[in-house]
């Protein structure tokens, strides 16, 4: 079997850290490198706001209701892009619970499946991932912490991996 060189990799930030928390963006990075991001406007039912994650991720309530997508151009656009696709996570357990939240309340079938970066890390990628990561952020210098530039170090520390451990 032949080994995944850049993984589609998917992050999702949300309006706290529990189980009522929902997803307020989302971003994707493709095996060519294209990405796309977006802005979740929260569904009306969607009322919890933790005040520590919005420190984490930078994103206001009065910002996310300016400037987010309503959950049915969400979903739709994810499932332009993602049909019929794995993509994967380095945070399974949260950013799965988020992404099914966004397409039930949608209302709109999920067309790609979401997966655990770890199911195609190799043990040699595992053994270097934490010192590598680092090197990721110290070289590409982001200044915010967001959905797709998260997917973006994600999937550069996992191709960086994989070179590096076929040394």
């Amino acid at each position: 079997m032949s080994r995944i060189t850049r993984p589609v990799i998917i992050d999702v930030e949300a309006s706290g850290f529990g189980s009522d928390s929902y997803p307020i963006e989302v971003g994707v990075v493709l095996t060519s490198g294209k990405r796309y991001c977006s802005l979740i406007f929260p569904a009306s039912e969607w009322t919890h706001w933790d005040a520590e994650a919005a420190k984490v991720h930078g994103i206001t309530k009065a910002f996310l209701k300016k400037y987010g997508r309503p959950v049915t151009e969400v979903a739709k656009a994810l499932n332009s892009l993602l049909a019929d696709q794995t993509v994967y996570t380095d945070a399974w357990a949260v950013d799965l619970r988020w992404i099914t939240r966004l397409f039930y309340t949608a209302g709109i079938y999920q067309q790609f499946k979401v997966s655990a970066l770890e199911n195609i890390l190799s043990e040699a990628q595992m053994n270097i991932w934490h010192e590598t990561k680092n090197q990721v952020l110290t070289g590409v210098r982001l200044k915010r912490h967001r959905a797709s530039s998260d997917a973006f170090i994600i999937q550069e520390t996992y191709a960086r991996t994989l070179n590096q451990g076929a040394d």
